[in-house]
């Protein structure tokens, strides 16, 4: 597998975000060696592939290609669940872009064709191996703030047609802000706090249609077409409880992303969209005040790949990557269940579940 200890990898997609995970995976992550990418435009493939001295392959090459072991996934996300059913069919092991797929049945589907095959599957964001909620992580497992009681999640914007170039998507089914930006609060929630048993909320639309203010289709209208203001209850199999909101409604406001309030005094958490701090404890016992804690964890500059790089050491260790296709699966029907309990009026409750992920090893 790879040479000199470290695991090919091939990228599927050539889009503007290939270009952070080429820039890690080729020069910061000590365990992968890219061996090319492809796109439907083998332009852009060769592009990309030229600037980071990787070849360039069409997509049945790469998947034929011998020193292939792991296929990340960069394609939009109607093409997540196909194009990884592809990939698992092969005989590799893939990593997704976020979401893992559309639907629970592609979800499922997936997981279990890559049993079968006997390949791993994985999934973004990774952004909950980063320093920032590693550290977290830590101080929680350590009893800083005693029990988990409760966290609040929140992601307020107010559409990415203000500066999005092509925005349509995210009004469409398959997004809205839950399922576009759910990932990073929702991955961050259950590897802090452990597996979702069940939900609650609800949910609206506030506005029919969108009028898109960026270049290049400026003045054009977008039919909305999903749920673009959700606040969701989230009740923990550990007891805990969390708040979620997630709103392409409201405009931005000087808001804390993502608070864990325990026993004995809060965290208050980075951006899940982030990799670094800052990270502030409100210690119970001890103070009124937030005091920044220091990280005690690494990959905290923008370390996207860094859950392919764990996936090729669960690879070469035959252990589980921390950004699994099960945690991801799980992250999944929570996202679908918080539009679900809106529309039926009732809690849902989650029929699948996933192990917290090991902890990354501090500095």
């Amino acid at each position: 597998m790879g040479s000199n200890n470290r695991v090919g990898i091939g990228i599927i997609g050539a889009g503007f975000i290939s270009e952070i995970y080429l820039n890690n995976l080729t020069g910061v992550m000590p365990n992968t060696r890219v061996i090319g990418v492809a796109d439907l435009l083998i332009e852009r493939a060769q592009e990309r592939a030229t600037k980071y001295g990787v070849g360039a392959f069409s997509v049945d090459d790469l998947l034929a290609h011998p020193d292939v072991d792991i296929v990340v996934n960069l394609t939009i996300p109607k093409a997540h669940a196909p194009v990884a059913q592809q990939v698992v069919e092969a005989g590799k092991s893939v990593y997704n872009e976020k979401p893992l797929t559309l639907n629970r049945d592609e979800a499922a589907k997936l997981l279990a064709t890559a049993r079968d095959k006997g390949v791993l599957v994985g999934c973004a964001p990774d952004t909950f191996l980063g320093g920032g909620l590693q550290t977290a992580r830590k101080l929680i497992d350590e009893g800083l703030i005693g029990e988990p009681i409760a966290a609040t999640a929140s992601m307020i914007g107010r559409g990415h047609e203000r500066w999005h170039p092509d925005p349509y998507f995210y009004y469409q089914p398959g997004a809205g802000p839950m399922l576009d930006m759910g990932p990073y609060y929702v991955t961050a929630l259950v590897a802090l706090l452990g597996p979702v048993r069940r939900v609650a909320s609800s949910a609206r639309k506030s506005f029919l249609e969108r009028t898109i203010t960026s270049k290049p289709k400026f003045g054009e209208t977008i039919p909305v077409n999903v749920d673009t203001h959700i606040v969701a209850t989230l009740d923990f199999v550990a007891n805990a409880t969390a708040t979620i909101q997630t709103t392409f409604d409201l405009y931005d406001t000087d808001h804390a992303k993502l608070v864990v309030y325990g026993s004995e005094g809060s965290l208050r958490l980075p951006d899940p969209n982030t990799f670094g701090g800052p990270l502030q404890l409100l210690p119970g016992k001890h103070g009124a005040e937030w005091v920044d804690v220091p990280l005690t964890h690494g990959y905290t500059e923008n370390s996207r790949g860094l859950g392919v790089s764990d996936m090729a050491r669960a690879l070469l260790e035959r252990g589980t990557p921390r950004a699994s296709g099960e945690l991801a699966n799980h992250v999944l029907d929570i996202m679908y269940a918080t539009l679900e309990s809106s529309a039926a009026e009732r809690h849902i409750h989650l029929t699948t579940t996933a192990d917290r992920p090991d902890p990354m090893p501090a500095i």
